[in-house]
């Protein structure tokens, strides 16, 4: 369990990498929307691993080597917005959560299930 001051960066770095991200220009990452679901950094603020969640991703192979051309300069950003003693290395990973959660909501909604009948006998 992270400590206070790390949750505290890893949510910094949650805010300024979502804001940066929208920045980017090269087309391989702007394949969708796209939000950083969550941030862990270790504990010496050397690497954070980002997780991100893609809403209409078409090649996940071309989004991460995107990720990896433009980590360099993320992480320059990063490191001008943030005061830390190092600015931590990205190591970008994709998170399949929301996707999953809308498909398992599509399912449910797909059900034919009456609501008004409840059954109670």
């Amino acid at each position: 369990m992270p400590s206070n001051k790390l949750a505290r960066t890893n949510d910094d770095i949650q805010f300024a990498l979502s804001r940066l991200l929208r920045d980017v220009k090269d087309p391989r990452v702007q394949q969708g929307m796209i939000s950083v679901t969550r941030v862990e950094t270790t504990g010496d603020l050397r690497y954070a691993k980002v997780w991100l969640s893609v809403l209409g991703l078409e090649d996940e192979k071309e989004f991460k080597k995107g990720l990896k051309s433009a980590s360099g300069w993320l992480r320059k950003e990063l490191g001008a917005s943030l005061s830390l003693r190092y600015t931590p290395e990205l190591v970008f990973e994709v998170d399949r959560s929301i996707e999953y959660g809308a498909h398992i909501s599509q399912v449910i909604s797909s059900l034919d299930i009456d609501k008004g009948e409840q059954s109670d006998e």
